[in-house]
């Protein structure tokens, strides 16, 4: 089985006619459950590959191993890429960050998700009532080895004001985005 990373490639990676352009797969695929089936099985392998690699943006116009496949010589066009992620984004699942849909922030756990991680983290680790910094709570010792660690800061950031909202923790300014930080008030 192919690997990219510690990641297992499913076996339709391998097969030329997922490398197609969405023309020639709606052209090869007419029927729409096919063509949906092909579109899950893409959105699924970007989810996974993105958790494992802890990746939250891809671009379109840059290089990204799934798009392509060298051992049969075949990569996804702008159009199919762009296909793949407007159906994460039409999930839930992604969001693009620009007006160009150029790049898109890909949302391995939603907003709520993270928000749930974050309380376990501080329940976890004993963080109930005490402060922390944004940049603590991505790059510290406590979260080495939890999805927290090295997670993208605006995904963090929205995980946290979702918190707020519901009175679980009180965001505070700094002077820079280094010294951002929370109150937990779990």
């Amino acid at each position: 089985m192919q690997t990219l990373g510690e990641l297992k490639l499913p076996q339709f990676f391998n097969y030329p006619p997922y490398f197609t352009d969405l023309v020639t797969l709606i052209r090869l695929q007419p029927v729409r459950e096919t063509q949906e089936k092909q579109i899950q099985l893409w959105k699924e392998l970007i989810i996974a590959y993105c958790r494992m690699q802890k990746l939250f943006i891809i671009g379109l116009e840059e290089d990204f191993p799934l798009f392509s496949n060298p051992a049969i010589e075949r990569s996804l066009n702008y159009d199919a890429r762009s296909a793949f992620l407007s159906a994460l984004v039409s999930d839930g699942r992604a969001e693009w960050t620009d007006k160009g849909h150029r790049q898109c922030l890909i949302l391995w756990h939603q907003i709520q998700e993270w928000a749930d991680i974050i309380l376990r983290f501080v329940k976890d680790n004993g963080l109930e009532d005490s402060v922390m910094t944004l940049e603590e709570m991505r790059s510290g010792v406590e979260s080495r080895g939890t999805d927290i660690h090295g997670m993208d800061h605006t995904v963090l950031t929205r995980a946290l004001k979702l918190l707020e909202n519901k009175g679980k923790l009180a965001i505070f300014k700094g002077t820079s985005t280094d010294d951002e930080g929370v109150k937990f008030s779990v």
